[in-house]
């Protein structure tokens, strides 16, 4: 899933007790791409936006509740994000969902071709809620591309095709940013953007050594109740329990990478876990198996 992404990085952290699944579908249209992601269950993702390009995504289908940046987003909406822009999402049960994107100066293009105004990048990220129409047209087109690329591949190689493809997805896309209804988000939300980002930047200073929260507020200069409102909008739980999930994650990772004479005990202390008895009960819980089976299926 991580490695999916085009342009972009992601973590993903899963929330629920079963394993995921995911079914991928990724389109390069020359340079405009399309990923349409099909997931089985809940989880967490934090993205980061290559600069260059422009970036939307929208739902394929209505399901369960999806939070972005601590904002529910609506199933007849898309996002516009900003070039380089940093987020985390949530998801609460199954979603599919589709992110468009293509080169900066070819979106400008684009728009000046195709709505005859500036359509330049906001300063921060907007919900659009196009024109039903509009949108109704932006999923067909979406459709009928992935379901292309799963069941005919081979007519993608055309380049005739491709190219009708890639100006049938690029005038849908701008279609739903004209004359559409935009919503700017509040300075509040603003704010809370910044703190998760330093959030996530201790994160990725320390990716192998547990961090703790008295740490974490001293480094990005915020008190743990702010941080903690901050977590609870955007990730639905606090920052200690989204620390010990994601240390869970990382040591699931090592045991299924592991080689023949690692122990449990020696990876899970390399992720801070001193409670032995601990960390197996709630090792369990959430994988529902001791890492030391997670080990054996792995050394077998």
């Amino acid at each position: 899933m991580e490695a999916a992404h085009i342009a972009s990085r992601a973590e993903v952290v899963p929330l629920a007790r079963e394993h995921l699944a995911w079914h991928i579908t990724r389109v390069e249209l020359d340079d405009v791409w399309l990923v349409h992601v099909q997931e089985s269950g809940p989880r967490i993702r934090y993205v980061e936006l290559a600069p260059e390009r422009a970036f939307l995504s929208f739902l394929a289908q209505p399901g369960p509740d999806v939070v972005v940046r601590g904002v529910s987003r609506s199933p007849d909406s898309l996002i516009r994000h900003v070039e380089g822009q940093t987020f985390h999402e949530r998801t609460s049960g199954p979603t599919d969902w589709v992110s468009v994107s293509m080169p900066v100066a070819e979106f400008m293009a684009a728009c000046s071709g195709l709505v005859g105004r500036d359509l330049s990048a906001p300063r921060d990220p907007q919900v659009v809620t196009p024109a039903p129409c509009n949108m109704a047209n932006l999923l067909r087109v979406q459709t009928d591309v992935s379901n292309l690329a799963k069941n005919s591949p081979h007519l993608l190689a055309n380049a005739e095709i491709a190219r009708a493809l890639k100006q049938s997805l690029v005038g849908a896309t701008i279609a739903c940013l004209r004359d559409a209804d935009a919503c700017e988000e509040k300075w509040a939300q603003q704010t809370h953007d910044t703190i998760m980002r330093r959030f996530r930047r201790v994160l990725e200073e320390h990716p192998n050594r547990p961090i703790y929260l008295p740490e974490i507020c001293a480094a990005i200069g915020v008190p743990e109740r702010t941080l903690r409102l901050c977590c609870q909008e955007q990730l639905a739980m606090s920052p200690k329990q989204y620390l010990m999930r994601r240390r869970m994650h990382l040591v699931r990772r090592a045991l299924l990478a592991a080689v023949s004479e690692t122990t449990v005990t020696e990876i899970a202390t390399r992720f801070g876990f001193w409670h032995l008895g601990r960390f197996s009960a709630g090792y369990q819980t959430i994988f529902g198996e001791l890492p030391s089976a997670t080990l054996a299926r792995r050394l077998h």
